[in-house]
């Protein structure tokens, strides 16, 4: 009796481990759904990054200390809550809050709008590559999750694929880094240039300091600093998360019960 119950316990142990067998991702599909999945994970972050350094900044500290660094209510002849009130408006637009990219206020000695037809049509560009990239985050991130569950239910041992597969690909996101903030310190009015010719299909992004207040309000330099910011971001949130993965890849797994 006890030999058949032995024999039953071992044909079912068998039976489980086959089907476990059965369920299992290959090694090979595994690693590079893994490698997919940090992939589309630290695309996600680049693009939030955006977000992040663009609104993170609560009542828009950041816009103020670059406007006094340039002297932008020199040139424009506006006290800086007037130009704090006209970013506050301008940013409301760009992430969909606003319809119309219209604000009274004075500058330059004269009570108008302070955004021409230009600025509309060029900031409506803006906004559509702006919230067109937090949709293409929201996929990257969608699709990661699912990944991640794939592998997961596939039994993958992820402890090992996830922390390697994304160091691995940090490795390749850093030398894109290193590349482009070279290219940005030998002329970044060159890759500011190209930026515009790649994502814009027309010239608007072209205006005239002496006509125009909106480039005198964002000058070059405060674009330089933004990059800067978007990029200490990026990289802080890319550590934060290295971190993570590297201690929860070292945390010793709890023993078998037995």
């Amino acid at each position: 009796m006890v030999t058949e119950e032995k024999k039953e316990g071992q044909t079912g142990e068998a039976e489980h481990r086959q089907e476990m067998q059965r369920i299992s991702i290959p090694p090979g599909i595994s690693s590079t759904a893994a490698a997919f999945s940090m992939f589309l994970v630290i695309i996600a972050m680049l693009l939030t990054s955006f977000q992040a350094a663009i609104y993170g900044d609560a009542g828009y500290g950041f816009y103020e200390k670059e406007y006094a660094r340039y002297h932008v209510t020199d040139s424009l002849g506006m006290k800086m809550e007037d130009v704090m009130d006209v970013t506050e408006y301008m940013m409301d637009y760009l992430i969909g809050k606003e319809e119309e990219l219209s604000i009274v206020t004075d500058v330059d000695g004269k009570r108008q709008d302070f955004f021409n037809e230009q600025d509309r049509l060029h900031m409506a560009d803006v906004r559509n590559l702006f919230l067109g990239g937090l949709r293409i985050r929201n996929i990257c991130a969608a699709a990661a999750i699912l990944l991640l569950l794939g592998l997961k239910l596939g039994k993958a041992d992820l402890k090992r694929l996830i922390p390697r597969s994304y160091f691995r690909a940090v490795l390749i996101f850093t030398g894109l880094l290193l590349f482009l903030g070279l290219a940005c310190t030998i002329d970044f009015t060159a890759c500011f240039t190209l930026f515009h010719k790649i994502f814009f299909t027309n010239d608007l992004w072209m205006f005239d300091p002496a006509s125009d207040y909106m480039i005198r309000m964002l000058p070059e330099g405060f674009f330089s600093d933004m990059a800067l910011r978007i990029a200490g971001t990026f990289i802080g949130m890319l550590a934060v998360l290295g971190i993570v993965l590297a201690i929860w890849k070292v945390r010793r797994r709890p023993p078998a019960k037995e």
